[in-house]
């Protein structure tokens, strides 16, 4: 388990399942997360996906966010790519709604950047997030990640197009931030 301030990262359990379709099935939720529609996954996908989890995975890591306070379950986070030769790897993160504007994010993406750059030995890790989603980017920017491109009108919301940021940030640019 890898700990922050306010939340811990852990394996996945199957008791997480039922809170996993409540908080990604919300429809704020749901339109920040895939590019595709933003259709409802079912109890079925949820249990295919956790049956195929792989903690020996070269490519992809995922973590359950929970409280430190009370070990409540809040959300996901994880590495969904590593391009071991380049040394970089993509994350991604989601937090049920109830759990928002909380720091609960920040420190999740915190610590799992940590583990990437201390852990994995990692030289930069990125994420794509969509320009709508003004809460996730200042949360990415207090960790330290910077606009490196925009993917304009990549994707099509609620009636529009919108850009598509890439962010990143570089292992010695976290370590001037976290060397105290």
């Amino acid at each position: 388990m890898l700990k922050g301030k306010l939340v811990r990262l852990r394996a996945y359990s199957k008791d997480d399942l039922e809170k996993v379709l409540e908080y990604i099935n919300d429809s704020e939720v749901k339109k920040c997360l895939t590019p595709g529609i933003p259709f409802p996954f079912r109890k079925e996908d949820e249990e295919k996906w956790y049956q195929n989890l792989n903690p020996f995975s070269e490519k992809s890591y995922s973590f359950a966010i929970e409280t430190l306070s009370d070990g409540e379950y809040i959300g996901g986070c994880g590495i969904n790519n590593v391009y071991w030769k380049n040394s970089v790897a993509t994350v991604g993160i989601f937090l049920g709604k109830p759990f928002w504007n909380k720091g609960y994010g920040t420190d999740a993406m915190r610590v799992l950047v940590n583990f990437i750059f201390n852990e994995m030995n990692i030289n930069k890790v990125r994420l794509d997030v969509y320009s709508f989603n003004k809460r996730a980017i200042k949360s990415y920017e207090k960790v330290g990640f910077k606009v490196e491109g925009i993917l304009r009108e990549e994707i099509f919301r609620e009636g529009k197009y919108h850009d598509i940021f890439v962010m990143g940030i570089l292992r010695n640019e976290w370590k001037k931030i976290n060397k105290a």
